[in-house]
């Protein structure tokens, strides 16, 4: 399964929670679809298609877009570096907060995760708002790395991400849009 066959089953799998976490959010939920091993599969191949040329580090924050990242690196033939939130790495971190779709939060990374230079593909399972990944590449840009791109499993079209990513300066594609 391919293409078209591989968008439709992603859709079929993702269902909606209203009120979750908190009411007047209606909560999209990957879980159906990482429990099916074709749609885990699908998604995979999706978010490695969307990748350029030559990736070195594939990038993935905390703690959906750690699932979706990791076996996209693997694929690639990339580094994974893990995006966390605070208290969660050991050593010397930058940090990043940043405003979501329901309150605030903070992501860290440790300071040597990637070389200067590195050419990053930054994989999450969401694009809401923009704050996760405007704070995961101002991370990645720190660190010294070329943030060459941005997959998302799916973009929230009703929510403000992709007009932050493009004011950020931002490329990135989705598998699929909602």
């Amino acid at each position: 399964m391919t293409g078209r066959d591989d968008k439709q089953l992603i859709q079929e799998l993702i269902t909606d929670i209203p009120d979750f976490p908190k009411p007047g959010v209606v909560f999209k939920d990957i879980t159906p679809l990482l429990a099916s091993p074709a749609g885990l599969r699908a998604a995979v191949s999706e978010l490695v298609a969307l990748a350029p040329e030559r990736i070195d580090v594939v990038v993935g924050m905390e703690a959906r877009g750690f699932i979706l990242a990791a076996p996209v690196a693997l694929e690639l033939g990339a580094g994974f570096v893990p995006v966390r939130k605070p208290g969660k790495l050991p050593g010397n971190l930058y940090s990043e907060q940043f405003a979501l779709e329901y309150g605030h939060e903070t992501l860290t990374v440790k300071t040597d995760a990637v070389l200067p230079g590195a050419r990053v593909l930054v994989v999450d399972d969401v694009l809401a708002t923009g704050g996760t990944v405007g704070a995961t590449a101002a991370l990645v840009h720190r660190l010294g790395a070329d943030l060459v791109h941005v997959a998302v499993l799916m973009e929230l079209s009703f929510l403000p991400g992709r007009a932050k990513l493009a004011e950020l300066g931002i490329g990135y594609s989705a598998v699929v849009t909602v």
